[in-house]
C-alpha cells in the first residue's frame, strides 16, 4: 500500500505545484496512512469498508453526510436510479429533469450541452456538478449508461461546494462492480421511429482469491436521429470500474471513462416583432451548405482509495481528472436589422421571420479539471451527545484553453425561418479566445450531533480560498484576483415519530464575480465583494410501509451584479451590485403504492421576484425570465395481474406560464406534456428479458418548452414532438 500512497501523493503535487499547502496535504496522507497501517497492526480485525453504493434505504454522496438515510436527513435530495432512467428511455441530463417538478430546462438545445435550473436558479456548468461527489465540468455531452443514479440536491450549497449557484448540485454516481458472486451480464438494444439505435452492454463480476478484484464494464454506441432530418449524429461511450479489496477494511477503486459525441446543433428560435413564431420542432436554422456537426469528447478517471481505522473511524482519499475537447460549429441566428423600416432587433427577429446569421466556429476548446479529496469519518461519544464527525480537504485545479475563434462581429448575411437561404462562409479566426486557469482549496467539516432519540443538530462549514485568473489569446484583457470565505449551513431535526422527521435549516452559498478586463469598465478587472446567497428552509419527511412524502417550504436570496452606465466608450461602464432574486417555494414529492398501482407526484409552488436594483428600476417586482410558476410531474405504473410480467406506465408534466422579456411584457404560455409506455418482463432464451415501449408527447402538442433569456438575446426552443422509442434489454 506504501506504493500506492506515494503515487497519490505524487499525483497530487501535479495539480497543486508543490505549494507549502500541498506539501503539508501530502504529509497528512502520509500520517493518515501510518496511522492506518499502525491500527492494522495492533488490531486482529477491522470492520470492512462498504463497497456498495446500494443500501436498503436511499443515501446520498453529494450531502455530505456520509450513509445517513434520506428519509433521515434534513435536505431535500432526489435520487433518480438506472432502472429509472431506463423505464422512461432518459438518454440526456436534460431528460431528467422529467422526473422532478423543481427541475426544469434552461438553454437545453439539440447537439449542445445540457443546461439544469433548480428552484428557479440556472445552475452553473463549471461549478454546480459532481461526479461521485467530485466537481466536474459539465461543458460537454455527460453520457448516462455508466451511472448508477443521478442525485438533485436542491437548494444553496455552500457546504458541498465553494462556489455554486444557490439552485443546488446535479451528482453523477457512477456503477462499481458488484458486491455478491452473481455476475452483471446485459444487453440492451433501443430504436425509435426517426431511425435513431442505441446498443449498450453491461458487464460486471467478481474473481481472485477470495473474490477481491471486481470489475464493471459498460460500452454503448448510438446513432441519432430525432425530428430535425439535418442533425443526424451519433456517440460512443466506454467506461470501465474496478475495485480490489486488499485486505479487511481495505477497499481501492480506479474507473476510466471515454465519450464521444458528435452531432450539429440545432440553435433556438426567437420573437418575430413582439409576437412568438410558430412552435415548430423541426426548424433548424443551421443547416447552411457549410455547417459541421460539433464535437464533444471527453476522458475521465478517478483512484479512491478508502481505509478503516478502527470500529468508529475510516479515512480516504480520492482523486480525478476530467480532459474535455470540443470543436463547435453553427450558423448562429442574433437580432435582425430591417431596412424597410430602419430599424435594428437587437434581441430578437424582425416580425417577417428574418434574422441575422452569423458563421460561429470555436475549435480546439480544451478543458481540464483535476481534484484530490482528503476525508475522514468517524464518531464520537460526549457524555449524552454521540457526534457523527466528517472533516476533509479539497484541492481543484481548473483550465481552459481555446484557439481563436471565427470572427462573429459580421454577419455573413440575412437570412428567414421560413425559408433558410444559403449564404456564404465567413471563417476568418480573428477574435481572441478567453483563456482561464482557477485553483481552489477547501477546507469543510461536518457534525451530526445526536442530542437524543429525538433530536438531533447538523452543523456544517466550509472555507475556501479560490485563485482566477484569464487572459485573451491576444494578451489582451487579463484578469486575476483571490477571494477566501466562509460558508456555514446549520440544521435542527426533530424525529417526531419513528416514521416522521420535521427539520429546519439556513444556510449560505458563494459566487464570485470580477469585471471583465475591457478598457469600458472604470473597475475592469477588480474583484466584486463575494455574492453570498442565503436560504432558510422548513420540512417534513414521513414514510409509512407503502410509500413516502415530504413537503418543503424554502426561501433563497442571491445578490446580484450588473453593468451600470452606457458601456459604449471607453470608462463609461461599471459592474456594480445590483438588488437580488428572491425565490421562495413550497414543494411536495410523493409516492405510494395500492396493490399493482404505483403512484409518484412531485409539484412546486415558485414565487421569484427581482428586488432593490438600481440600474434599472422598473424591474423591481417582476419575475426572472424562463422561470415557471409552479411545475407538476406525475408518473402512474400498473403492473396487469391478468398479463404477469406487463407493466403500463402514463406521466403527465405541467409547466406554469413564463417571462420571456425582463420586464414580463410577454409569456410563454403554460403546457401540458402526457408521456406513456408499457414493460415485460419475459424469457428470451433462457434468460430474464425486458421488453420497453415508450411515447414521449403521446398526442402530439406543439408549445415552446423554455425561454432562456441570455447574451441579451430572446431564445424559444419547441418542444420535440411525438417520439416512440422501442428496446430490448437482456441478461446473457
Amino acid at each position: 500500500m506504501a506504493n500506492a500512497t506515494y503515487c497519490f501523493i505524487d499525483r497530487f503535487s501535479f495539480t497543486t505545484r508543490r505549494t507549502p499547502t500541498a506539501l503539508a496535504v501530502a504529509g497528512l496522507i502520509w500520517s493518515l496512512h501510518s496511522a492506518s497501517v499502525w491500527a492494522q497492526e495492533a488490531a486482529a480485525t477491522l470492520p470492512a469498508v462498504k463497497v456498495s453504493t446500494q443500501t436498503a434505504a436511499p443515501t446520498s454522496a453529494v450531502s455530505g453526510f456520509g450513509d445517513e438515510d434520506l428519509a433521515r436527513t434534513p435536505l431535500n435530495v432526489q435520487v433518480i436510479d438506472q432502472d429509472s432512467l431506463k423505464t422512461h428511455g432518459i438518454r440526456r441530463v436534460s431528460e431528467v429533469l422529467q422526473r422532478d417538478a423543481s427541475a426544469s430546462d434552461a438553454y437545453n438545445a439539440i447537439g449542445y450541452w445540457d443546461y439544469v435550473t433548480l428552484r428557479g436558479f440556472v445552475l452553473d456548468n463549471t461549478y454546480n456538478h459532481r461526479r461521485d461527489g467530485l466537481p466536474i465540468s459539465a461543458e460537454t455531452s455527460l453520457s448516462l449508461e455508466n451511472r448508477e443514479s443521478i442525485e438533485l440536491l436542491k437548494g444553496t450549497s455552500g457546504i458541498q461546494a465553494g462556489t455554486s449557484a444557490p439552485g443546488g448540485l446535479v451528482n453523477h454516481t457512477i456503477k462499481r462492480p458488484p458486491v455478491g458472486t452473481t455476475p452483471i451480464r446485459s444487453v440492451r438494444l433501443e430504436a425509435n421511429q426517426y431511425g435513431g439505435l442505441l446498443g449498450h452492454v453491461d458487464l460486471g463480476g467478481r474473481f481472485g482469491v477470495d473474490d477481491a478484484l471486481g470489475y464493471r464494464f459498460n460500452i454503448a454506441t448510438e446513432r441519432l436521429r430525432n425530428q430535425v432530418a439535418t442533425a443526424d449524429g451519433n456517440r460512443q461511450l466506454v467506461a470501465l470500474a474496478l475495485d480490489w479489496r486488499l485486505r479487511p477494511g481495505s477497499l481501492l477503486e480506479v474507473e476510466l471513462e471515454h465519450s464521444r459525441r458528435s452531432q450539429p446543433g440545432v440553435p433556438g428560435l426567437s420573437l418575430l416583432g413582439n409576437r412568438l413564431p410558430p412552435a415548430d420542432p423541426r426548424i433548424n436554422i443551421n443547416q447552411q451548405p457549410w455547417s459541421q456537426p460539433g464535437l464533444m469528447q471527453g476522458l475521465t478517471g478517478s483512484v479512491r482509495y478508502e481505509q478503516s481505522i478502527n470500529t468508529d473511524w475510516r479515512w480516504s482519499i480520492h482523486a480525478a481528472r476530467q480532459a474535455l475537447k470540443a470543436d463547435d460549429y453553427l450558423a448562429y441566428p442574433y437580432g435582425c436589422y430591417a431596412a424597410s423600416t430602419d430599424t435594428y432587433y437587437a434581441d430578437r427577429y424582425c416580425p417577417n421571420g428574418d434574422f441575422d446569421l452569423y458563421d460561429y466556429r470555436s475549435l480546439n476548446e480544451r478543458r481540464t479539471l483535476s481534484s484530490v479529496q482528503l476525508k475522514t469519518d468517524g464518531k464520537v461519544q460526549v457524555g449524552q451527545m454521540q457526534h457523527h464527525l466528517s472533516m476533509g480537504l479539497l484541492q481543484t485545479r481548473y483550465t481552459e484553453r481555446g484557439q481563436a475563434q471565427a470572427d462573429n462581429n459580421d454577419a455573413v448575411g440575412s437570412g428567414n425561418i421560413y425559408t433558410l437561404p444559403a449564404l456564404p462562409a465567413n471563417a476568418t479566426f480573428s477574435d481572441p479566445y478567453t483563456q482561464r486557469t482557477e485553483r481552489s482549496t477547501e477546507v469543510f467539516a461536518y457534525d451530526r450531533i445526536v442530542l437524543n432519540p429525538q433530536w438531533s443538530t447538523w452543523l456544517g462549514l466550509r472555507h475556501s480560498h479560490i485563485e482566477r485568473d484569464s487572459i485573451r489569446t491576444d494578451g489582451s484583457r487579463a484578469t486575476a484576483y483571490s477571494q477566501s470565505f466562509t460558508t456555514p449551513w446549520l440544521a435542527l431535526a426533530w424525529q417526531w415519530q419513528p416514521s416522521t422527521l420535521l427539520y429546519a435549516s439556513t444556510g449560505q452559498g458563494v459566487e464570485s464575480q470580477v469585471a471583465p478586463g475591457r478598457s469600458r469598465y472604470t473597475n475592469a478587472g477588480q474583484a466584486l465583494p463575494a455574492l453570498k446567497s442565503r436560504q432558510w428552509e422548513l420540512g417534513i419527511k414521513h414514510r409509512w410501509a407503502t410509500g413516502q412524502a415530504q413537503a418543503t417550504l424554502f426561501s433563497i436570496t442571491r445578490p446580484r451584479a450588473g453593468d451600470a452606465g452606457a458601456c459604449d466608450v471607453s470608462n463609461s461602464c461599471t459592474l456594480q451590485m445590483d438588488g437580488d432574486d428572491r425565490h421562495r417555494g413550497l414543494e411536495l414529492n410523493a409516492r405510494e403504492t395500492w396493490g399493482p398501482l404505483t403512484l409518484d407526484t412531485s409539484v412546486m409552488w415558485l414565487s421569484a421576484e427581482r428586488r432593490h436594483g438600481t440600474i434599472n428600476p422598473s424591474l423591481n417586482g417582476k419575475r426572472p425570465t424562463n422561470v415557471p410558476d409552479w411545475v407538476l410531474r406525475a408518473t402512474a405504473s400498473y403492473a396487469l395481474p391478468q398479463v404477469p410480467g406487463l407493466t403500463a406506465y402514463a406521466g403527465i408534466s405541467h409547466e406554469g406560464r413564463r417571462a420571456v422579456l425582463p420586464d414580463e411584457s410577454l409569456e410563454l404560455p403554460s403546457w401540458t406534456r402526457v408521456d406513456a409506455g408499457l414493460s415485460y418482463k419475459t424469457r428470451l432464451a433462457g434468460q430474464t428479458a425486458t421488453w420497453r415501449l415508450n411515447v414521449k408527447n403521446l398526442f402530439n402538442r406543439r408549445y415552446f418548452q423554455e425561454s432562456p433569456y441570455q447574451y441579451s438575446h430572446i431564445y424559444l426552443f419547441p418542444a420535440a414532438p411525438r417520439t416512440v422509442q422501442f428496446g430490448v434489454e437482456t441478461a446473457f
